[in-house]
C-alpha cells in the first residue's frame, strides 16, 4: 500500500475523532453587551464560552473565548462598558466600542456565513450553509493553544512584545520585539532541513508534539511534569504577559484550579527585557523583581516596576563628572546583531576604563568565563540586566557622578554561611537521597509491592521531611526544614522514570535554592502500570536536539527523547540574542 505523504494531518484527524466535540450554534444578529452580566454564548458542556470579561484596564472589559467562564484563551480586544460583540447579518463577527467604532472585524462579510458555533473543544468558527468553516479563531490564535489546538509553522502567539511562534525548520522561539530571540528549541539537524509543514499541538497527557509529512507518528518536543496525570485534567499552552511560556493544567474540565506545570524559562529573569531599559532583575527570595542599577536612576513608573528606568541626569549634562558604576554579579543582556554593540578582548579592568573614556560607550561587561572578552554597549540603544550571586561577571554603567549605590540587590537565600543549611550538607542530603531512591526503584521495578512501597516512601517524604533528616545536624547548626523539603522534592524529579521529565542540573541548583518553584512530582507508578520503551504503542519518535544540558537516552537504541528544561546554557547560541557576563 502507497505511503501517505500527509501522515500528519491523518493523524491529527484521528485525534480529532478519538474527541470529537459537540458545539452550540449562533445564529446571525445575535449580540453580547460588555454590560449584561452573565450573558454568553456556551459551548454544549460549558466548558467555554464566549462573553466578556473585567479587562486589565480599569472600566474595560475583555471580548473572549473563555475556559470556565474565567481563563481566556482567545480573545479580540478591549471595549467600555458600553460596547459589544455582534454577529451581523452579512455574516461578520464585529466588536464595537460605545460610541459605535469598529474595534475588531472577522471580515468574512458577503463570504456566505449563515451562522456561528462554539465547540466543546473551545474552537470558535463561522460557517457557512454547508457547514463549512469560512473563519475559526483556532486559525487566528492571540496568547494560547489549547489541546489538539494545531498550531502551524507561520502563525505567532502574542503578548505585550513578546511572541512565540514555530518556524518552518521546526525551531520553537520567543522573541522580543520581533527580534531578539531569548529562548529556542528545535529538531534534530537530520530534520530541520527537511521539514515541509510543520505544525504543533499539546496532547491530552501533557506532551507537545510536532507533526510533518517528513516525521512519521509527530514528535515529542515538551513534557509537562504532571504528564500522563489526571483523566479529567485539562491543559493548554500559553505565553503570558511577563514573556515565559508556559503549560498550565485544571484538575477539573469545568472549574478546578490552574497549576503551571511547564515553562520554558525556569529563571525568568532571563527572558529578554522583563525589566524595561536600563532595568536589573534580581530575586526577593523566590519572586523575581525589578530594580534600577542605582539611585542615579528613576523607575519610569513606580507602580510598574516593569516598565524601566531613567538617568535623573543625562550623560550630556554631566559636565566632565562622568564615572562608572560597578555591579557585581550582574550581565547585561543585549542583542548581539544590534550595531551598537561590540566585543574585543580586554581585562577587567581596561573594559572599565575604555567605556568610561569612551564618548559613546554607555555600559561594558568583563565577561569571567575564561575567553577574555569585553563587551561594551554604545548610545542609542536598549539593555537590560540580571543580577544574581550565581553570575561570575562584573558590569560597568556609566552615569554622572557621584555613584549613589543601592542596597545589595544580590539576595542571600542559599548564599555560603548566610544558608541555614550548608551547602555540603544539602549535596550530601541529595546525593544520599537518590541514591535511596535508586535502590528503591530498583526493587519496585521487580515487584509490585516494593512499588507501593516507594508511593507510600514518598507519601512519607514529602509531607513529613524532619522524619529523614539525621538528627545530629541540629547539633551545631540551624537547620531550614524549608530549605530541605525543596531538597527531598527536588530527589523525587532527578528519578523520574521519563527522561524528560528529570531537571538539568542547572534547573537543580535554583530549585534547591528557591529561586524555581518545584511543582508536586507525580506519583511513582506500580508495575502494571509501567511502561517499557518501545511497548506503549506502535508510535515512533524521532529525536530531537538538546537546546541545554547533557542529552539522555532511554533503553531502547530506537527511541530517543531530549528536553529543554527551560536552563539555557551560555555555550548555546539562541538566535540573535546573547546574554553577556555569564
Amino acid at each position: 500500500m502507497a505511503k501517505s505523504p500527509y501522515p500528519n494531518l491523518i493523524l491529527l484527524l484521528l485525534l480529532l475523532l478519538r474527541f470529537p466535540f459537540s458545539s452550540s450554534t449562533i445564529p446571525l444578529g445575535s449580540v453580547l453587551y460588555a454590560s449584561g452580566s452573565n450573558q454568553s454564548w456556551s459551548s454544549p458542556n460549558f466548558t467555554f464560552s464566549v462573553s466578556f470579561l473585567p479587562s486589565s484596564s480599569p472600566n474595560s472589559f475583555l471580548a473572549a473565548v473563555s475556559f470556565a467562564g474565567k481563563i481566556p484563551t482567545w480573545s479580540t480586544g478591549s471595549v467600555d462598558s458600553r460596547g459589544s460583540l455582534r454577529l451581523s447579518s452579512s455574516g461578520s463577527l464585529r466588536l464595537t466600542n460605545g460610541s459605535n467604532a469598529t474595534v475588531w472585524d472577522s471580515g468574512t462579510d458577503g463570504l456566505g456565513v449563515v451562522l456561528a458555533s462554539i465547540e466543546d473543544s473551545g474552537n470558535l468558527r463561522l460557517l457557512d450553509n454547508q457547514s463549512n468553516p469560512v473563519w475559526s479563531s483556532f486559525d487566528h490564535p492571540t496568547d494560547t493553544i489549547v489541546q489538539l489546538q494545531n498550531f502551524t509553522a507561520g502563525k505567532v502567539l502574542r503578548s505585550g512584545n513578546y511572541s512565540f511562534q514555530l518556524e518552518r525548520r521546526g525551531n520553537l522561539t520567543l522573541k522580543w520585539n520581533n527580534s531578539t530571540t531569548y529562548w529556542s528549541q528545535g529538531l534534530n539537524s537530520s530534520f530541520s532541513s527537511n521539514l515541509s509543514s510543520p505544525s504543533l499541538a499539546l496532547q491530552t497527557n501533557g506532551v507537545v508534539l510536532m507533526f510533518d509529512s517528513t516525521l512519521s507518528g509527530g514528535t515529542e518536543t515538551i513534557y509537562s511534569d504532571d504528564y500522563g496525570e489526571g483523566s479529567n485534567t485539562f491543559r493548554f499552552l500559553k505565553l503570558d504577559d511577563d514573556g515565559n511560556l508556559r503549560i498550565y493544567s485544571s484538575a477539573s474540565r469545568n472549574s478546578g484550579p490552574l497549576s503551571p506545570h511547564w515553562s520554558a524559562l525556569a529563571n525568568q529573569c532571563l527572558v529578554y527585557g522583563y525589566c524595561g531599559n536600563f532595568g536589573i532583575c534580581s530575586y526577593n527570595d523566590t519572586t523575581p523583581v525589578c530594580l534600577c542599577p542605582s539611585r542615579n536612576f528613576d523607575l519610569v513608573d513606580v507602580s510598574d516596576r516593569r516598565k524601566g528606568c531613567k538617568r535623573k541626569v543625562e550623560l550630556n549634562d554631566c559636565s566632565g563628572n562622568a564615572t562608572m558604576l560597578d555591579l557585581g554579579n550582574t550581565r547585561l543582556v543585549a542583542d548581539s546583531s544590534d550595531p551598537n554593540s561590540e566585543v574585543f578582548f580586554a581585562g577587567s579592568s581596561p573594559c572599565r576604563s575604555n567605556c568610561l573614556v569612551s564618548t559613546t560607550c554607555l555600559a561594558s561587561v568583563s565577561l569571567s568565563d575564561g575567553s577574555g572578552n569585553c563587551w561594551q554597549k554604545q548610545r542609542g540603544s536598549f539593555f537590560t540586566g540580571y543580577q544574581s550571586s550565581s553570575v561570575p561577571s562584573t558590569s560597568y554603567v556609566k552615569v554622572c557622578g557621584p555613584v549613589l549605590p543601592n542596597q545589595p540587590l544580590v539576595g542571600t537565600k542559599g548564599d555560603g554561611n548566610n544558608s541555614k543549611v550548608h551547602l555540603w550538607i544539602v549535596a550530601v542530603a541529595l546525593v544520599g537521597g537518590l541514591l535511596g531512591l535508586a535502590l528503591v526503584c530498583g526493587g519496585a521495578a521487580a515487584e509490585t509491592i516494593q512499588s507501593l512501597e516507594l508511593c507510600r516512601l514518598t507519601t512519607l517524604c514529602l509531607s513529613n521531611t524532619e522524619a529523614i533528616l539525621d538528627k545530629r545536624l541540629g547539633e551545631d547548626q540551624t537547620v531550614d526544614m524549608e530549605q530541605v523539603k525543596r531538597m527531598v522534592q527536588t530527589s523525587f524529579w532527578c528519578t523520574q522514570e521519563q527522561p524528560l521529565q528529570r531537571p538539568t542540573m542547572g534547573k537543580v541548583v535554583q530549585m534547591i535554592e528557591g529561586i524555581t518553584a518545584i511543582n508536586k512530582p507525580p506519583r511513582p507508578k506500580t508495575l502494571n502500570e509501567v511502561s517499557f520503551s518501545g511497548s506503549s504503542g506502535s508510535t515512533s519518535h524521532a529525536s530531537i536536539l538538546v537546546a541545554s544540558g547533557p542529552t539522555r537516552s532511554s533503553s531502547s537504541s530506537a527511541t530517543r527523547s531530549f528536553q529543554t528544561m527551560g536552563i539555557t546554557s551560555s555555550s548555546t547560541k539562541i538566535g540573535q540574542g546573547s546574554l553577556l557576563g555569564s
